[in-house]
């Protein structure tokens, strides 16, 4: 097939036929549980984890896809050896699987159609985006934190990955009025400090690096990803709650996240952190994950942001 091919309901198809209906699930109520995974020399890094948390999502909304996570693994390997030959050797693939409840009843009978009940099933794929994050792995990001508050734990559990964020869209929203390069880092009811809308956040006080508790986020891939590097580093990792001004006087801070690995904070609210530079113990982790995955990472980034500029 001469072009990239899409997984959609029990079959792949090529990416320029892939369809979901107007009154599916996911485009109607929003409910739809996802996962991202990332190759790195055109391989899918830590797919298993990736699949076992969809799975455990999967479970708490109560969607049985009729499939085993092998067989999903399965899926993912094909679309990825198909799709990889769309992009240039030095570039990498994002992977999506996205589910949802399937199509809506009501919406469907008012078109006169019967609805598909059994839930949407679509794996995709996309070249990642270099010139998105080239200038702040040099320079680092800058978080607001907005008026938007994170979805309390009491509405839905956070350790799901979901794709129902409109308070993500508009926390960053306000974030970028305030400076169109920010993202927005959200707090809960409280005031603690959570996570961004596609990121994990983690601040470094006096050599350790300390994260939210998982009451409130996501407990990313990416985030197990540092904890392991941080023992094979001898760096302690803590989780507490803390609030903005503990970020803000923090020796360093950093995002971390599928797609990026790790992405400096170097401000937060126009407040720069430590000396306003990518702080030493986020280049030590950075080496190290660099070494895991035989690839500079922050190279690929900014050389594959520059060929793309051509």
């Amino acid at each position: 097939m001469a072009e990239p091919i899409v997984f959609l309901n029990d079959r792949m198809v090529p990416a320029s036929e892939a369809r979901l209906q107007i009154y599916d699930g996911g485009i109607v109520l929003g409910a739809t549980v996802t996962e991202m995974v990332r190759t790195f020399h055109h391989r899918l890094f830590r797919l298993e984890d990736h699949l076992k948390r969809l799975a455990r999502s999967l479970k708490y909304v109560c969607f049985d896809i009729g499939t085993t996570r092998n067989k999903l693994a399965q899926l993912a390997y094909t679309l990825v050896e198909h799709n990889s030959q769309f992009i240039e050797p030095d570039d990498e693939l994002g992977l999506i699987v996205f589910v949802t409840p399937g199509e809506n009843a009501h919406y469907a009978a008012s078109a006169g159609v019967s609805a598909r009940r059994t839930p949407t099933v679509c794996a995709h794929t996309f070249p990642l985006a270099w010139g998105l994050w080239a200038h702040k792995m040099r320079v680092g990001t800058h978080l607001v934190t907005p008026s938007i508050r994170h979805v309390p734990p009491q509405c839905y559990d956070p350790k799901m990955k979901y794709r129902s964020r409109m308070h993500y869209y508009l926390a960053d929203e306000e974030a970028k009025r305030v400076d169109p390069d920010a993202s927005a880092l959200l707090l809960d009811l409280d005031g603690n400090v959570t996570e961004t809308s596609s990121a994990n956040f983690l601040m470094v006080e006096d050599g350790v690096i300390v994260s939210p508790t998982l009451k409130n986020i996501l407990p990313g891939i990416s985030r197990a990803m540092v904890i392991e590097l941080a023992a094979t580093l001898d760096i302690p990792f803590a989780e507490r709650d803390f609030q903005v001004f503990n970020a803000v006087n923090a020796d360093e801070a950093f995002t971390t996240t599928t797609p990026i690995c790790l992405m400096p904070v170097t401000r937060i609210n126009a407040i720069p952190i430590g000396d306003g530079k990518p702080g030493p113990i986020y280049h030590r982790l950075l080496e190290r994950w660099s070494h895991e995955v035989d690839l500079d990472i922050v190279r690929q980034i900014i050389e594959g942001a520059k060929k793309n500029d051509l």
